[in-house]
């Protein structure tokens, strides 16, 4: 472990970072993952993929995940000893089950049978159900970018359990942060990717504030009254977290939440997801499709950037650039943040000498 290294984070920290390497953290989180009763094969992708968000800057969906997930296993929410697979529904629609594991190897799993299936009838629309958190979605669906296919991917349904958002003109948290995610093809750099949550800062960033005792961007929670606060805890007192621009994002959440909760059927553990996937080489070669999408892309990047801005950047590139310059440098984390998660290694690993 080192000093800090470069930081993209919306949290604002009292306490400092340490840096810690790639390899190093994500063998510790495997370990804590197999602790828990998951296969060494889950462990490690569930391991990589937290560590592979934290390289993006999506510290709300990175290693700080470690805790809510060990949590998660251990209260029985989610089950550490199961894997995916596909079924078919009784309707006919194609399933991707996690069984009521966590989600992340669902997701992969789904990517890779939409990619399969659009490959084979040009467009595939499947469901993942039964899964618990699953992780970041922009990973799933830039892998099917690079591999010439859009994907749209969006889900929700668990309003029940994840009271998390306030509807437009309204107070009291009612839907889930409901995220969507859409990747397709690019140009010279790589994909064209978006993963946004329907809520103004997705829920991971306050569990993320909470853990590193740090405060939240303005103006995007309210307190158990409807005032605006900076303060994680109010969240956990009975506040809400605003829709990201306003109706609009209401909007969204609300369609996800009925394509989840209404079609998909009941929500078993977390939520449901709708994954459509379209074989792009069916509409055209993907050389001319590469070539028109960096005249679109350069055109973007190259528009003067407004006051408060160096430049305009593209959807997708941030991330890849980010887990480009920090990678060798290892993962700057928070220093509560690294210290629970050292001090849960170290209690499972514990208990399980003892037994």
């Amino acid at each position: 472990m080192s000093g800090p290294t470069e930081v993209r984070s919306k949290l604002e920290l009292d306490d400092a970072r340490i840096s810690v390497g790639v390899d190093e953290i994500v063998a510790l989180v495997s370990g804590i993952f197999e602790y828990i009763g998951c296969s060494a094969e889950v462990a490690r992708e569930v391991a990589e993929h937290l560590a592979d968000a934290s390289l993006c800057g999506m510290e709300s969906h990175g290693l700080m995940r470690t805790l809510q997930y060990a949590e998660q296993f251990e209260s029985g929410y989610m089950r550490p000893d199961v894997e995916p697979e596909i079924r078919t529904g009784e309707r006919g629609a194609t399933i991707i089950d996690g069984n009521g594991g966590i989600g992340i190897p669902a997701m992969r799993l789904a990517i890779d049978e939409g990619c399969r299936v659009a490959r084979e009838q040009g467009v595939s629309a499947l469901a993942i159900c039964n899964v618990g958190h699953t992780g970041r979605l922009g990973a799933f669906t830039e892998t099917a970018a690079y591999r010439g296919f859009l994907s749209i991917c969006f889900g929700g349904g668990g309003r029940q359990k994840w009271r998390q958002v306030a509807p437009y003109g309204g107070k009291r948290a009612m839907l889930p942060t409901n995220p969507y995610s859409i990747a397709m093809p690019g140009g010279e750099r790589g994909p064209m990717m978006f993963d946004f949550a329907t809520s103004k800062i997705a829920g991971g960033w306050i569990y993320a504030a909470r853990s590193a005792g740090a405060r939240l961007p303005d103006n995007v929670l309210l307190d158990p009254d409807g005032n605006v606060t900076r303060d994680p805890e109010d969240y956990f007192r009975g506040g809400a977290i605003m829709p990201s621009g306003g109706h609009k994002g209401y909007a969204l959440a609300l369609a996800a939440e009925i394509v989840a909760e209404a079609m998909l059927g009941p929500t078993r553990t977390e939520g449901g997801w709708l994954l459509l996937t379209v074989d792009t080489t069916r509409y055209r070669e993907p050389s001319a499709l590469q070539a028109i999408a960096e005249e679109i892309l350069d055109e973007l990047r190259n528009c003067p950037p407004a006051p408060g801005f160096e430049r305009v950047e593209i959807p997708g590139e941030r991330e890849r650039e980010y887990r480009d310059k920090t990678r060798d440098k290892g993962i700057a984390m928070p220093r509560q943040t690294l210290r629970q998660i050292e001090a849960l290694a170290q209690r499972l690993q514990a208990a399980g000498e003892a037994n």
